[in-house]
């Protein structure tokens, strides 16, 4: 089995929290945030910075064995392809909810948040079943905020922005 060098596992940490922040940045839960309608069922806001940590800790392990375990360099040409449209996703969601105020956008966009990670996990299964596995979790929570963010258009549509 190949092993991880230093700066492969550094470049993954530091591209990983490098998402995280800016995501954690974009998330504004002030007056607008705080005025809408949301269904019982919603995590509470203290829950999701834990959650979100948890699963970017998860889908770097992921990465890292998908680079160990890589067949050839075309593999991981991909893995970085897969990775950087993920992670473009992940922060356009949370500039089209909490920036522009558009959960309707957001709801459009979230689907091609899911499909990235979809995609990641079919390609990470590849190189290691773990490193898909380790992406479960990620989809899971996807799928559960596309839901939230479809039950929060609902009970506060239509948006038309600020």
């Amino acid at each position: 089995m190949k092993s991880l060098t230093r700066r492969s596992i550094l470049v993954a940490v530091v591209a990983a929290t490098l998402v995280a922040t800016i995501g954690g940045l974009l998330t504004e839960l002030g007056p607008w945030y705080q005025s809408l309608r949301v269904p019982a069922w919603k995590p509470p806001d203290w829950a999701f910075g834990p959650i979100w940590s948890t699963i970017f800790a998860l889908t770097t392990w992921a990465g890292l064995i998908g680079w160990r375990d890589a067949p050839d360099r075309g593999y991981r040409a991909w893995l970085i392809a897969f990775v950087s449209v993920n992670a473009a996703a992940n922060i356009l969601w949370s500039v089209l909810f909490f920036r522009l105020y558009r959960p309707d956008w957001a709801f459009i966009e979230v689907w091609l948040l899911w499909t990235s990670i979809l995609a990641l996990l079919a390609h990470l299964g590849r190189a290691s079943r773990l490193a898909a596995a380790l992406l479960l979790p990620y989809l899971a929570w996807v799928s559960t905020a596309a839901y939230l963010n479809y039950t929060i258009i609902q009970l506060n549509g239509p948006f038309l922005g600020r």
